[in-house]
């Protein structure tokens, strides 16, 4: 019996057609089981349905240019974006002085860069940067938007102030103060010490359980109750306080949760290398249990952005009250002018909450890509 043994292996045979390329990506990710493709089918029919009319409505109909409203009140209008551009000062500024708001635009431009700076993970001298956005350009941003007379800048009361002004200096400062106040009481609800977990204790429970109105409503109302009058906050500062300590107690929360997801031996091998408690929270733990719960920091950044509306009730001009008084001008009432500016509006928070989780996202990869290495 003659046996036969190959001296060349079978060349290799290419994947079937109907398991590469965009047909099977379509049927994993649209038809993969009955339920996905009724849905799938649901989905486009919805789209079809909705995304016509809104294109029509928001672009080729639009009143892209007019002196006044009359255009945007004909009938067939679409968006007026002409309310926009007119109102776009107002929307930004608020009422503050038209020869003054130089100054807000030198903090815009200062701002954006440091931040720019910070979140570059490889920019250089990155300690530079957070100095001086965290020490010098507060100070910087006082003086400039209210005003110092030894400096010859007209003192510019925050009465004026408004608009995304406004709704950005509460962000940002809420995200500021938020981070470092939650990570201490997160830290203070964990202490072995009683007086401390119990004030930590009290004041995240008390915060968590009540409304953000009515923290508002007590910051603006009875704050200057606790202080001589002449030391009252200014009527900015106190909403701004409010925000900053009720979003202070859900971040702790959010960091008391990655605290707990820490292995006990990260604490014992920091205390078996003798470090003390603040080294051991600085080098080891803390840089962990942020890394792990970094979607739930930025999910409250987002929501806090948000939240910043509601400083509205207050008597407080932010951008979305600049919104909404700014369609009351005869000169631009109209239907279509009333839903063309909540529209800008709502795109104005979705760029800015849609970009904090697009970078969320990639500070995640980019650490998950150094773990694995």
């Amino acid at each position: 019996m003659a046996g036969f043994v190959r001296t060349a292996p079978e060349p290799t045979l290419p994947p079937p057609a109907a398991s590469i390329g965009v047909v099977a990506t379509l049927r994993d990710r649209l038809f993969s089981g009955p339920l996905a493709s009724v849905f799938t089918v649901l989905g486009v029919v919805f789209l079809a349905w909705a995304i016509p009319p809104l294109v029509r409505f928001l672009v080729i109909d639009a009143v892209w240019s007019a002196p006044d409203g009359a255009a945007c009140r004909a009938p067939g209008a679409g968006a007026c974006w002409a309310y926009i551009w007119r109102k776009a000062g107002y929307f930004t500024y608020g009422s503050y002085p038209i020869d003054q708001r130089w100054r807000v635009d030198i903090v815009f431009i200062v701002g954006a860069i440091l931040i720019a700076w910070l979140l570059i993970r490889r920019a250089p001298w990155r300690s530079v940067a957070a100095g001086l956005f965290f020490i010098a350009y507060p100070v910087m941003t006082v003086l400039l938007l209210r005003g110092a007379t030894t400096l010859g800048l007209a003192i510019v009361p925050t009465d004026m102030w408004g608009g995304v002004l406004v709704t950005l200096i509460m962000a940002l400062s809420g995200i500021v103060f938020s981070l470092p106040f939650g990570v201490a009481l997160a830290l203070g609800r964990r202490s072995t010490l009683p007086i401390v977990r119990f004030f930590s204790i009290g004041f995240i429970e008390i915060m968590r359980g009540v409304p953000m109105i009515t923290v508002l409503f007590m910051a603006n109302l009875m704050l200057p109750l606790f202080v001589p009058e002449s030391w009252a906050p200014d009527r900015l500062l106190r909403p701004l306080i409010g925000v900053a300590l009720f979003a202070s107690a859900y971040m702790a929360e959010v960091v008391r949760g990655g605290l707990q997801a820490i292995p006990k031996g990260q604490f014992e091998g920091a205390m078996a290398l003798g470090l003390t408690y603040p080294q051991r929270m600085r080098l080891i733990i803390l840089p962990q249990a942020l890394a792990i719960v970094i979607p739930g920091i930025v999910n409250s950044f987002i929501a806090l952005f948000k939240d910043t509306t509601l400083v509205a009730i207050v008597g407080i001009f932010d951008f979305l009250r600049a919104v909404d008084t700014a369609r009351l001008d005869p000169e631009w009432a109209g239907p279509t002018i009333t839903a063309t500016g909540y529209v800008f509006a709502a795109l104005f928070y979705f760029v800015f909450c849609f970009g904090m989780s697009r970078y969320s996202l990639a500070v995640e990869k980019e650490l998950a890509k150094s773990r694995n290495r």
